[in-house]
């Protein structure tokens, strides 16, 4: 396995953020001459950027043909929202179990300004959904878990650009996760986390 040591290279973090967002799409062969002339730099550290992107599946080598955006299909996407669906579950039941109030108070504060509202500005409150979800398994502060949700994490950004759901029908679900996570609830957390990612990837594989 190739090992990029510094996660933080330019090359790397441009070239990953270009497949997020959908300039480099699924199934899109990587011409690299044209991304090095793009991006200034010359193809060796740019081979390097993408063979680091091979190993965190984000880009697959197909011999004779070159290098593409990997392009995920309806299994591989049902693995990843299952694989969401325990790691977040264990998250609730972890933070569930914590003494500690004040993570607690974070989690809750990431949808307060919705609470209540008509009319819900749909890219503040999809600000406010990433930002709960990786609020849920940082604040475990368990690092294999937070590895291993990172690079799944990553996966379904490519998959599912902004909101799967709309907020009238996900404000409610976070609520009861966070409450169940603020009464202890160790169980109910876990189920109602499992259920909300249950919905999103029954949603997702229907559409």
């Amino acid at each position: 396995m190739i090992e990029y040591h510094n996660l933080n290279e330019p090359i790397y973090l441009k070239v990953k953020e270009m497949i997020i967002n959908g300039e480099l799409k699924p199934g899109e062969k990587i011409i690299q001459e044209k991304i090095a002339e793009q991006l200034g730099v010359s193809r060796t550290p740019l081979m390097k950027a993408l063979l680091a992107l091979e190993n965190e599946f984000l880009v697959e080598s197909i011999p004779r043909r070159g290098m593409y955006v990997k392009s995920f299909g309806e299994k591989e996407i049902f693995d990843i929202y299952i694989c969401r669906e325990a790691l977040e579950g264990m998250a609730a039941r972890l933070l569930a179990q914590s003494n500690n109030k004040q993570k607690k108070e974070q989690l809750k504060q990431c949808f307060v300004p919705f609470i209540g509202q008509p009319n819900i500005n749909i890219n503040d409150y999809a600000k406010a959904d990433e930002q709960f979800h990786s609020l849920l398994i940082k604040l475990t502060d368990n690092a294999p878990l937070d590895k291993i949700y990172f690079f799944g994490n990553i996966h379904e950004q490519v998959i599912n650009r902004g909101l799967l759901r709309p907020p009238e029908e996900t404000l409610d679900e976070h609520i009861k996760i966070i409450q169940a996570i603020e009464h202890g609830n160790a169980n109910q957390a876990e189920k109602c986390a499992r259920e909300h990612i249950e919905k999103s990837r029954i949603l997702l594989l229907n559409h």
